[in-house]
């Protein structure tokens, strides 16, 4: 939230623009939707009310015997919460704020909180561009802004996405962390290669959740009811046996859907931006379960939401996009299925280079590295195999062992096959300079089947790398994160896939259970003329003041330390399931 006040201070002090300058605050409203009542933090809920934006003892689960869906407030602030706990206000040069608070009585989910954004207040307040940001996520103080404009030059902008980049903690301490490290390494290849390539083209394949803008009017049905949002909510209900299996896992990837669904709309010509200038920092999985859940619902939504662009591309002639513009989609309609393709077979693809490469090194000592390549096949197949029954039967919270070892199994293998291939690479050199009379030209490297099929193509993958992240300026990854991400790869192709793939059928975003109507807040019943209601409410100076200090104590003491542990029934029915494992 304190990004979002940073944000809000740097359009105010745009003083030559014409949007914005001194009032431009007056312009902005942040909407707040909490998913439940039962489920937010507590340390949420001081610092909106140490904002001004919550007040205790308003709230009531009942009126007229009718259950609240959700508790709405609305403040204008000019306070913020920094990430250390330290209120500034206008002697900062803080800037007032319009907050709209929602808090939803039940957990139903992302979907339905949008819903309530794009429905319910967005019908009310008709804004021109909505900036979705998730919890975890800290847009840059000028990040905002700079979403903006993109919308702002170029009406044809239906969506933009900024920068995600990996939260790297104080110093890059976090870095320190394999995980988080080649999490970024990826999260940062992905901005400089595949992001600015599918902007060029006008249409990207998804725009984070964590941090992504759209034009409102872009997003709305048309007069049949039919449209971006339209298709956009049915994932609200595409979670159980309303939906087959394919469509369910499909509605995983939701905001994938939506790009495409705005991108091919009736009638519209609307095209998605990349603005490498505007980022947001995020957290990221640090732990082997936490990683492996988050890229199951990533995968499986990717891969089926892949599937469904791809077969309904005809539905691009629907939309009103010049020639050249479709015919620059049908361009990445061909990569996209390449890589499709490419990411379906890329389990039996990395087997074949790794049995290439161990191979390879036979010639140094026929018996011994035949020995040592022969063991490390079957290590190679058991682990693989060793991921499919934990896949299959195991939740990754209850086999956290088995899963670090398959990553640091992989990652073993990964050691043996770089030095594979320096080595053929040395050899293969060698055997073609024997061949060659005289001094030897770049041609000659592919004449040997071998070193052009494995060695150029790993280079030339490496030379990416290098090359792209040094036209954009941002080589710090490839010192930090590269080595990391390298040891990790073949974990990502068989350990997540594996697992993505095996749980096709857990497509869990439901609420089952959340039925119930609690009464803890009480509740209110309408006087005789049906329209007005008497609640008591705090007004008093002192008890809001108490309500503040009581706030602002909770936001000064250290935070408690969750105990991760599982519960009792949890453990046991994961000794159960690791039993019938093993």
């Amino acid at each position: 939230m304190h990004g979002v006040m940073q944000n809000v201070k740097h359009l105010c002090e745009r003083k030559r623009s014409k949007m914005w300058a001194n009032e431009g605050w007056k312009k902005v409203v942040v909407c707040i939707v909490s998913d439940g009542r039962m489920k937010i933090n507590s340390r949420t809920l001081s610092t909106i009310a140490a904002m001004g934006a919550y007040q205790e003892g308003i709230a009531k689960n009942m009126v007229n015997n009718k259950p609240v869906t959700a508790h709405i407030y609305e403040y204008t602030t000019q306070i913020s919460v920094t990430p250390n706990m330290r209120i500034e206000g206008a002697e900062r040069g803080t800037m007032p704020c319009q907050i709209i608070f929602c808090l939803k009585e039940k957990n139903q989910k992302k979907i339905n909180s949008h819903r309530w954004f794009f429905s319910a207040f967005g019908r009310v307040l008709e804004p021109n561009v909505c900036v979705l940001l998730d919890v975890g996520t800290r847009p840059g103080p000028t990040s905002i802004y700079h979403l903006w404009k993109a919308f702002d030059i170029n009406s044809n902008v239906g969506g933009a996405c900024g920068e995600i980049v990996a939260d790297r903690g104080k110093l890059g301490v976090n870095l320190l962390n394999p995980l988080v490290a080649a999490q970024n390494f990826e999260y940062k290849m992905s901005n400089i290669l595949d992001k600015p390539l599918e902007s060029v083209f006008g249409y990207i394949t998804v725009l984070p959740g964590a941090f992504s803008a759209y034009r409102y009017i872009a997003l709305q049905n048309d007069s049949t009811g039919e449209g971006p949002l339209q298709k956009y909510f049915l994932g609200e209900k595409m979670h159980g046996a309303d939906a087959d299996i394919f469509t369910a896992n499909m509605y995983l990837a939701e905001d994938r859907i939506l790009c495409w669904e705005l991108v091919s709309k009736l009638g519209g010509s609307w095209t998605l931006h990349y603005v490498k200038s505007s980022y947001a920092v995020t957290d990221v999985p640090d732990q082997v379960p936490e990683l492996v859940s988050q890229r199951r619902r990533w995968l499986n939504g990717s891969f089926f939401a892949a599937i469904h662009s791809t077969v309904k591309f005809a539905y691009i002639y629907r939309s009103s996009h010049s020639i050249v513009r479709k015919a620059w989609i049908h361009v990445e309609l061909f990569y996209q299925t390449y890589n499709l393709l490419f990411s379906w077979f890329s389990l039996g693809n990395y087997y074949i280079a790794f049995v290439i490469l161990t191979q390879s090194m036979e010639d140094l000592g026929p018996g011994a590295i035949k020995v040592l390549n022969t063991i490390l096949n079957y290590f190679y197949l058991g682990m693989l195999v060793m991921c499919y029954l934990l896949s299959l039967g195991n939740r990754p919270q209850g086999s956290k062992v088995g899963y670090t070892m398959a990553f640091v199994g992989f990652a073993l293998i990964t050691i043996y096959m770089t030095f594979a291939a320096f080595f053929m690479a040395v050899r293969s050199i060698q055997t073609i300079s024997a061949e060659k009379q005289g001094a030897l030209t770049f041609g000659d490297f592919f004449t040997n089947t071998l070193f052009a099929n494995v060695i150029i193509s790993i280079a030339s993958t490496l030379g990416l790398y290098i090359v792209s992240s040094l036209l954009f300026l941002e080589p710090y990854h490839m010192v930090t994160s590269f080595l990391q991400y390298l040891l990790l790869a073949p974990s990502y192709i068989n350990v997540l896939n594996v697992y993505a793939f095996a749980n096709v059928h857990d497509v869990s975003w439901g609420t089952k259970g959340d039925n119930k109507v609690s009464k803890d807040l009480g509740v209110v019943a309408t006087g005789k003329d049906g329209a007005t209601v008497e609640a008591a409410v705090p007004t008093d100076q002192k008890d809001i003041n108490a309500a503040y200090e009581d706030a602002m104590a909770v936001l000064s003491s250290k935070p408690p330390v969750i105990d991760q542990k599982r519960d009792a029934a949890t453990k046991q029915e994961d000794y159960y399931r690791s039993f019938r494992t093993k």
